[in-house]
C-alpha cells in the first residue's frame, strides 16, 4: 500500500507519522518549501520527502493520496488524481479510520476555536480522557500517532471538510455560515454553505447534530431536509444578569472569561455538546469558571490609565467585528484595517455609530474603510504599525475608553498572519 501526501504542513506530516505508524509505503511531496521542524521529524522517522517540486510518476504510483486541506479540489493535479481513480482523500478522513473514539466535530465561519477549545476545557475539567485538535493546535492524524484517547474533540474547517468521505463524529457542531473563503467555492455562497453541512453527512441513528437555530443560511439550507439524527437547533440564547440556561440547567457566568451574546450562544452549544456525551453539572459550571479563551479573540491586553487594550485579531471578517462591538459596554477607539476581503461595512454601519468615537486604520490599503466611514465618523486616521496604531489611539482614547484591534481584514500587507498581527498589537501596548 503506497501513500502519497502532499504538502508537508502539520497536517501531512501528521498524517505521513500516522500512515508510517500502520505499516504503509509513504512518501511527502510539496510544491512549497518545508519548514525545518518538519523535514527534521521526517528524517527522524525515515520518511522520505520532496519540497518546491511534485514529482508526478511518483504521485501517480499511489494507493491512496492525501492532500493538504490549502490544495483546492480545482488544482490541475488533484483532478488528474481523481481522473485515474486514486482516491484523494483529506487527512481527517484517513485518521478516522483508525480510532473508535467518541468525535465531537465543530465547524462554523466564527467561533470555531473558542467552543472546540471550551468542549476541550469542559470533557478535561470532568476528568475524560481527551484530545484536542484537528484545524488547530496538532492534527488529528498525529493526536491519533501518538496515542490513542476515548475523545477527540476537532476543529473543522470547511477546507478539511471537502475531502472527507466516511468521516463521521457523533456529536457534530454548526455554529454559523457567513461569507468566507468564496475564491475557493467560484464566488458561489452555495457551494461554501454545502461544504459546511458535509459535517452531517455521515451521521446517523443516535448521532447528535447542534447548529445554530437563527442563522438565515442554515436554516434556509435545512428547509425541507428530513434528518434521520437527533438534533439541538440553538435558536436563543438565555443569558441575562451573570445566568446562562442551557435547557433545564442553569450556570453562573460571573467567573466567565468570556464576552458577548456571541460568546454565550458559543458556551450554549458547547456545554450542549458536553451533557451529549455525559459531562456533570457540576463540572460544567467548574469549567466555564476556569475555562481561558485562545489569544487574539477579544483579548484583554491591559488596563493603562484606565483605558482598556484589547486584542482581537482573529476577527478577519466584518461578522467577527460586529460581534466584536455588541460585546463591548466602553466607547471604542477602533484600529481596524488590512487585506479588504470586499467588505460591506453596512452590516456594522450603526454598531459603529453607536459605539465608536476614532477610527484608526492599520493597513498599507484603506481606501474602502475610509470610503464606508468619512463623514460618519469624525475622527480617522491612518496608520502603518502596531506602534504608530497605539500611539494615535492614546490621543483620542481617555480614562474608561477601550482601544480595540479588530480588522474586519486578512493580515497579510504588513504582517505575516493573524497571530503575527495580535502580537505587535500586544507588544506596543505593553511599551506603553
Amino acid at each position: 500500500m503506497k501513500v502519497v501526501i502532499l504538502g508537508g504542513g502539520e497536517s501531512g506530516v501528521g498524517a505521513a507519522l500516522l500512515a508510517k505508524k500502520k505499516g504503509f509505503e509513504v512518501w511527502v511531496s510539496d510544491k512549497g518549501k518545508i519548514k525545518d521542524q518538519f523535514k527534521t521529524e521526517l528524517e527522524k522517522s525515515n520518511i522520505p520527502y520532496e519540497e518546491l517540486q511534485h514529482t508526478e510518476e511518483k504521485i501517480f504510483d499511489a494507493n491512496e493520496v492525501i492532500k493538504s486541506p490549502g490544495i483546492p479540489d480545482k488544482v490541475p493535479l488533484i483532478k488528474a488524481l481523481k481522473e485515474q481513480g486514486i482516491p484523494v482523500i483529506s487527512e481527517i478522513e484517513f485518521a478516522a479510520k483508525y480510532t473508535n473514539a467518541t468525535i465531537i466535530g465543530i465547524t462554523g465561519s466564527n467561533g470555531k476555536t473558542t467552543t472546540t477549545k471550551l468542549i476541550y476545557h469542559l470533557l478535561k475539567t470532568a476528568g475524560y480522557d481527551v484530545a484536542v485538535g484537528g484545524n488547530i493546535g496538532y492534527s488529528f492524524a498525529r493526536l491519533l500517532a501518538e496515542g490513542n484517547h476515548a475523545y477527540y474533540v476537532l476543529e473543522l474547517s470547511s477546507f478539511q471538510l471537502d475531502g472527507i468521505l466516511d468521516f463521521r463524529p457523533d456529536v457534530s457542531v454548526l455554529l454559523n455560515i457567513t461569507p468566507d473563503h468564496l475564491d475557493r467555492y467560484e464566488y458561489k455562497m452555495e457551494n461554501y454553505i454545502h461544504s459546511k453541512f458535509r459535517i452531517i453527512q455521515n451521521q446517523k441513528g443516535k448521532d447528535l447534530f447542534i447548529y445554530n437555530g437563527f442563522d438565515k443560511n442554515i436554516e434556509t439550507y435545512l428547509q425541507g431536509k428530513q434528518l434521520e439524527i437527533r438534533q439541538i437547533p440553538v435558536k436563543e440564547i438565555f443569558h441575562t444578569k451573570n445566568k446562562l440556561t442551557v435547557g433545564v440547567s442553569e450556570f453562573d457566568t460571573i467567573k466567565c472569561s468570556l464576552k458577548g451574546q456571541h460568546n454565550m450562544f458559543n458556551a450554549t452549544c458547547a456545554i450542549h455538546a458536553a451533557k451529549a456525551v455525559g459531562v456533570e453539572h457540576k463540572f460544567i459550571q467548574h469549567g466555564l469558571g476556569t475555562f481561558v479563551n485562545a489569544p487574539h479573540r477579544l483579548e484583554s491586553v491591559a488596563i493603562i490609565d484606565g483605558i482598556e487594550y484589547i486584542n482581537d485579531s482573529k476577527a478577519t471578517n466584518v461578522d467577527a467585528v460586529f460581534f466584536a462591538l455588541s460585546a463591548m459596554e466602553k466607547p471604542i477607539i477602533w484600529v481596524v484595517g488590512g487585506v479588504d476581503k470586499g467588505n460591506d461595512y453596512n452590516a456594522i454601519e450603526s454598531l459603529v455609530l453607536e459605539k465608536v468615537k476614532a477610527i484608526v486604520c492599520l493597513g498599507v490599503d484603506n481606501t474602502p474603510i475610509i470610503e464606508a466611514f468619512l463623514g460618519k465618523i469624525e475622527i480617522i486616521e491612518e496608520t502603518q504599525s502596531c506602534k504608530d496604531a497605539i500611539k494615535v489611539s492614546q490621543q483620542y482614547a481617555h480614562e474608561g475608553d477601550a482601544v480595540l484591534l479588530s480588522p474586519a481584514c486578512a493580515s497579510f500587507d504588513l504582517f505575516k498572519n493573524y497571530i503575527d498581527r495580535g502580537n505587535q498589537f500586544k507588544a506596543a501596548v505593553l511599551e506603553i
